[in-house]
């Protein structure tokens, strides 16, 4: 491995750099010829929406730079003026885009760029990407740092809050920015959250001298913004410490920029098996052919896949989006896994739904579908409190020798359990 500058950023690029859904078997498959240095040919997949999208707003390139990952980095849309080329701003988003100052950018991959619909500012993924002024707007108990991970960080980089567990930072890079991203106030922060190797020195030896944990979760950011080398540095290291059993990395990437899932990238982390994925799923409309072919690219390697989703008023907030969402997701083997309530971050009152909503979603699942298609529903608990499940009352007490117990249609049984 070539000696890397300790101080250098750990992200692809800098954010200073300028920058109708198909089924997986409409895929498109061209066969091009790579530069004389590799003389092979590489099969490049893609839709025909995303080929429709680059002939008309990239018609200077062709399809092995459309699937260069690091080419859909670069090709960000990040202001008001590169939006506009390919959606029509409602007021709101206008003036937020415009005026935005504040830690998280805006950032837009053209691949996910195609997802969105350009005369509908309400479609509901446009409004997890596209900023309105809601975001200036402070409301009751919210704040940069709900979770207090800060307040949880032994070292800079890692938060150390359950016991055997510890998120280890790696990158304030997204190559897709969240509006309702819980680390708004690091995501894209450059400035005072810095990533480099010294620091996850000073954590993998944190790690290294606390022989309690036993599960690392690297985070970011997203740690699949970074760069083979740097990522693979990083989970040798982990996989070196003898106390470690558990390594997972937590990603948007198969969603947001599924170019990223190379085979090159595949077969490293195979090399470190057992390699467990979080990933980040909003919405059924991310379930795309290109999507569906790296998640099935990590699936054949032997990962392990599971799902995270937030639950985000006007987008997926009723049982029937949400259940399309997990039933897709059972089709090209990613696991529901977890489902969160929006965290008070500054300015999400906008995206924050009733609990009371969460537990009727539940209610509506339960029974009515696989149950491999229901996660667990938490509250993570502001100031550090940890996932807190969310669910309805099933057990409903005691009559006599038998506990009561109600069903998914509301119907009472009774157990015998004498005391």
């Amino acid at each position: 491995m070539k000696k890397t500058n300790t101080k250098a950023s750990l992200t692809v690029v800098e954010e200073s750099e300028s920058a109708c859904k198909s089924k997986p078997s409409e895929l498109v498959t061209y066969i091009q010829k790579t530069p004389s240095r590799r003389s092979k040919s590489i099969y490049v997949n893609a839709s025909p929406r995303s080929v429709e999208f680059m002939k008309k707003n990239f018609p200077n390139i062709g399809l092995t730079e459309w699937n260069d990952w690091k080419w859909q980095v670069r090709s960000r849309y990040r202001t008001a003026e590169t939006l506009r080329q390919i959606i029509n701003l409602a007021p709101s988003e206008e003036e937020a885009v415009t005026r935005y100052r504040q830690s998280l950018p805006l950032g837009i991959t053209p691949y996910y760029a195609t997802l969105l619909d350009p005369d509908n500012h309400l479609q509901p993924i446009r409004k997890t990407v596209v900023p309105v002024v809601d975001e200036f707007t402070m409301g009751p108990g919210e704040s940069k740092d709900p979770l207090g991970e800060d307040a949880d960080s032994p070292v800079p980089g890692l938060v150390h809050r359950y016991p055997d567990r510890v998120l280890f930072l790696s990158t304030a890079f997204c190559s897709v920015y969240c509006r309702y991203c819980t680390r708004s106030r690091a995501v894209g922060n450059f400035a005072e959250y810095k990533f480099n190797r010294q620091q996850w020195e000073k954590a993998l030896e944190y790690i290294e001298n606390t022989p309690s944990i036993r599960d690392v979760l690297i985070s970011g950011g997203d740690a699949f913004d970074l760069a083979d080398e740097h990522l693979e540095y990083l989970i040798s290291r982990l996989k070196k410490i003898k106390h470690v059993e558990f390594v997972r990395l937590g990603t948007k990437v198969p969603a947001v920029l599924p170019q990223r899932i190379t085979p090159a990238l595949v077969k490293m982390l195979k090399k470190y098996a057992p390699i467990w994925l979080s990933l980040h799923f909003t919405h059924p409309d991310e379930l795309t052919p290109e999507t569906a072919e790296a998640c099935n690219r990590l699936s054949d390697a032997g990962i392990p896949l599971g799902s995270q989703t937030v639950l985000l008023k006007g987008i997926n907030d009723n049982s029937e989006t949400l259940k399309e969402l997990f039933h897709g997701l059972l089709k090209i083997r990613v696991r529901p896994y977890y489902v969160y309530q929006c965290d008070p971050i500054a300015g999400s009152a906008h995206f924050r739904t009733p609990v009371e909503q969460m537990v009727q979603i539940v209610k509506e699942l339960r029974g009515h579908t696989t149950g491999y298609a229901i996660p667990t529903f938490v509250i993570d608990g502001p100031g550090g409190g940890g996932k807190i499940p969310i669910q309805p009352q099933y057990l409903k007490g005691r009559e006599g020798d038998n506990i009561v117990l109600e069903n998914f249609a509301g119907e009472k049984f009774y157990y015998p359990d004498p005391l």
